[in-house]
């Protein structure tokens, strides 16, 4: 029997010391081999990410291996120095985060992104680099690679930042790529495609990768083996089919019946409209010139007409870039927009910003992507609480931080956590 590509054997991660120290992964082992896909599945918290980012060496200076080893085509890399680590990461092992926006550089362009990747590992004709970034590029789906060269991440949609990010992960042919919740900030239609396309990737270049998510949808679509794992342990691990047709720990059965199953409930359709668009049109300007004169519009929403009622799901779905996103900000009036607006029966398209405000306390939307959306330097109390402080400015500090711990507590959270900041989520 061959050795596998990669070998984590009894691992263990804690932080902290002595009385502080938390073991937030317990003796994990698995095994994976060139060519096929391992799912580490399990709820927030499991350990899945954690695991991961020991593979690559990428943990806080806090962290430590109370156990382990990990062995990576035969080298041990928990004892490797840091200037081979470097040789590996982005080379041999490459990995992707669940938020692209936050992994990418605001102030650089994707040109710049990819080819950096390319320089670190001894890339330095630049004539070159660019051809190898348009390659990558078309590789990954992007359409019109050469004139996104110079495109800034904000310029893109959420699925082709994240197609940015696979391009910037594969460009230099690693043997291991790990996914860490790649689909997850993705609407359905560009989780398919995403998917669709790491499968193509990995099956044209015979690559490793390790798949990590919540999702058994996606774990059915797009893993050979899987490994569930429960508060830092692998509670089951074995083929797909064979975990799927029959569970045997209780967690792995509680997760597979916690699967969505049967059609939504019926809206009543003479319920009250709460809001509605009639031919609404968001139209952008392209200038060019001199001058920056006008020369055309991109119709990112180009007359559509939507209601929505009390106790009603609207669905609306599209590909990446289909105006999805632009018409739901257009709604909330929270861009420009052509077109009436009413919602609870009265027109706001002409409103202004003072006017809207009583309004927004009745609206509220939630983005794709948590870390572009919750502030870093503030709390999470004081996140959550900011929009009592703007709408209900009567109440105490102690009157906010009781609705602010019902909240939490509401969204499965612990309300003991309210004072911690969004990256120790």
């Amino acid at each position: 029997m061959s050795a596998p590509l990669l070998d984590v054997r009894d691992l263990s991660i804690a932080f902290g010391a002595g009385a502080k120290e938390s073991l937030v992964v317990d003796r994990v082992s698995f095994r994976l081999d060139a060519g096929r896909t391992l799912a580490l599945v399990g709820e927030s918290g499991s350990g899945k990410s954690i695991t991961a980012l020991s593979i690559v060496r990428l943990l806080a200076p806090t962290a430590r291996h109370p156990s382990g080893e990990i062995f990576f085509d035969g080298q041990d890399l928990l004892r490797a120095p840091e200037e081979d680590m470097r040789k590996v990461r982005g080379a041999e092992i490459s990995m992707v985060f669940q938020e692209p926006m936050t992994s990418l550089n605001p102030l650089h362009t994707i040109e710049k992104q990819v080819a950096e990747i390319l320089a670190q590992h001894g890339a330095t004709d630049r004539a070159d680099m660019r051809a190898r970034v348009i390659e990558g590029l078309k590789e990954v789906g992007i359409r019109d690679p050469e004139g996104r060269l110079g495109a800034y991440p904000h310029q893109l949609s959420g699925g082709q930042r994240q197609r940015v990010m696979i391009a910037m992960a594969l460009a230099n042919c690693p043997k291991l790529f790990i996914a860490d919740e790649p689909t997850t900030a993705l609407d359905v239609t560009v989780q398919a495609q995403i998917l669709s396309l790491l499968r193509d990737l990995q099956h044209r270049r015979n690559m490793a990768m390790l798949f990590i998510t919540h999702d058994l949808g996606i774990v059915r679509k797009i893993a050979d083996d899987v490994c569930v794992m429960q508060k830092g342990r692998i509670v089951e691990a074995g083929p797909v089919a064979d975990i799927f047709a029959a569970p045997k720990h209780p967690y792995t059965q509680a997760l597979l019946a916690a699967e969505p199953k049967g059609a939504p409930p019926q809206a009543d359709p003479s319920a009250k409209k709460l809001i509605e668009a009639n031919d609404l049109r968001v139209w952008f300007p392209i200038r060019a010139g001199f001058m920056r004169k006008t020369v055309g519009h991109i119709k990112a929403v180009d007359g559509v007409t939507c209601e929505v009622r009390e106790g009603q799901t609207l669905g609306v779905v599209g590909e990446s870039g289909s105006g999805k996103t632009t018409l739901g900000l257009a709604m909330l009036r929270l861009i420009r927009s052509d077109g009436p607006i009413a919602f609870l029966g009265q027109r706001i398209d002409a409103f202004k910003a003072k006017e809207m405000r009583p309004l927004r306390r009745d609206m509220q939307i939630v983005f794709q992507d948590p870390y572009g959306s919750l502030s870093p330097r503030l709390s999470v109390a004081e996140i959550v609480e900011e929009g009592l402080t703007v709408q209900k400015r009567d109440l105490t500090y102690a009157a906010r931080r009781e609705i602010v711990a019902r909240a939490l507590a509401d969204t499965g959270l612990d309300p003991q956590a309210m004072d911690r900041y969004p990256h120790e989520f």
